[in-house]
C-alpha cells in the first residue's frame, strides 16, 4: 500500500474518480473532511456506495476513516460502514489498548449483523491513528493491542498544532516518525507516513515519501491525486535493489547447502539480517507486480 489517496466521505462525486486513480488505497474520510452538520449524510452516501458493484469488485483497498470514540458519530460509523468490500477501519486519536480492543468488539458485531465475512473472507482490519503525544508515547501497546490492528498511521498535524511543535521543523518530524516506526516494527504491524498539506510543494513531499521509505514504512498517504505517483515512486523498490536481493536469495541457498552463515554478495558482507532484509523486499516487489 504505497499510497492512500484521502477521499471525503461528503464528496460522492469524487468517488468513482478516485478508484480509478493509481492509489493503491482508498480511504474515505468521515472524520475531519466532514463537517459536522453533514455527518449522517455522508455515513449514509458512503455505505451506499460501498454497496455498488464498482466498489465491491475493486483490487484497492478501501478504508473508512471513522469520527473518534468519544464522539457521537462513531458507533453509528462503524454500524454503517462495515460491509462486505471494506478492508480497514481507521480509527482516529486511539486513547488506549483497551479503548482499541471495544473498537474492534463492535466492528465484529457489525460484521454479524451485516453479514460479513460469511463465506472466510479476511476479518476487516484496523489502522490505528498515531497524532497524540500520548499515542506516540504509547504505540507499541495500540499497535499489539489486538490481532486486527494491521498498522499505525502517524498524523503530524494533530501531533503538532496543539503542542505548538513546527511542521516544518525536520528533527521533530524525524522523530516522531522513527519513534512510531520503532513501536510498529516491535509489534510486527505496517507504518504508514503522514499526509503532506502543503500540495504545490512537490520538492517537499517527495524528500518527506522518500525518508519514510528509507525508514522501513509501507507507503504515505495522499491529499490530493497529484501526490499519488510521487508516493508510488518512492515507495517502489529499485531495479537495482531488486536484482541485488534476488542475488543475495540465491546465494542463501548456497550458502546453506555449505553450512556457510554469513557470504559475500556484490562486494557486501550478507548475514541473517540481511538475508531477512532482501527476502522482505523480493516479497514486497511481487506484490507489486515486478517480479513474475
Amino acid at each position: 500500500m504505497r499510497s492512500k489517496l484521502f477521499v471525503p466521505g461528503s464528496r460522492p462525486e469524487l468517488f468513482d474518480k478516485a478508484l480509478a486513480s493509481s492509489a493503491d488505497a482508498l480511504s474515505f474520510d468521515l472524520e475531519d473532511a466532514v463537517a459536522e452538520s453533514k455527518k449522517e449524510s455522508a455515513r449514509l452516501t458512503l455505505a451506499e456506495w460501498m454497496a455498488s458493484p464498482a466498489a465491491c469488485e475493486t483490487k484497492k483497498c478501501v478504508i473508512v476513516r471513522v469520527n473518534a470514540m468519544d464522539t457521537r458519530f462513531f458507533e453509528q460509523d462503524i454500524a454503517q460502514v462495515v460491509r462486505a468490500g471494506l478492508d480497514m477501519i481507521n480509527i482516529p486519536k486511539p486513547d488506549s489498548a483497551e479503548a482499541v480492543c471495544q473498537a474492534i468488539k463492535l466492528i465484529e458485531q457489525a460484521e454479524r449483523q451485516n453479514s460479513v465475512n460469511e463465506d472466510g473472507q479476511t476479518p476487516i482490519k484496523v489502522l490505528l491513528n498515531v497524532e497524540t503525544p500520548k499515542a506516540l508515547r504509547t504505540a507499541y501497546e495500540l499497535a499489539s493491542a489486538h490481532p486486527r490492528v494491521a498498522g499505525l498511521q502517524l498524523g503530524l498535524a494533530d501531533l503538532f498544532e496543539p503542542i505548538a511543535v513546527s511542521r516544518k521543523e525536520l528533527f521533530a518530524v524525524q522523530y516522531a516518525m522513527m519513534e512510531m516506526k520503532m513501536a510498529a516494527a516491535e509489534a510486527g504491524v505496517a507504518a504508514f507516513d503522514a499526509a503532506y498539506a502543503d500540495i504545490k510543494n512537490a520538492d517537499g513531499f517527495k524528500h518527506e515519501a522518500g525518508f519514510a521509505a528509507r525508514l522501513g514504512y509501507t507507503g504515505k498517504t495522499c491529499i490530493h491525486p497529484s501526490q499519488v505517483v510521487m508516493a508510488n515512486e518512492a515507495f517502489r523498490p529499485s531495479d537495482e535493489a531488486i536484482a541485488h536481493a534476488l542475488r543475495v536469495v540465491e546465494a542463501a541457498t548456497q550458502a546453506e547447502a555449505d553450512g556457510v552463515g554469513a557470504y559475500v554478495v556484490d562486494g557486501k558482507m550478507i548475514d541473517p539480517p540481511f538475508l531477512r532484509s532482501a527476502q522482505a523486499l523480493v516479497a514486497n516487489a511481487k506484490s507489486m507486480g515486478l517480479i513474475p
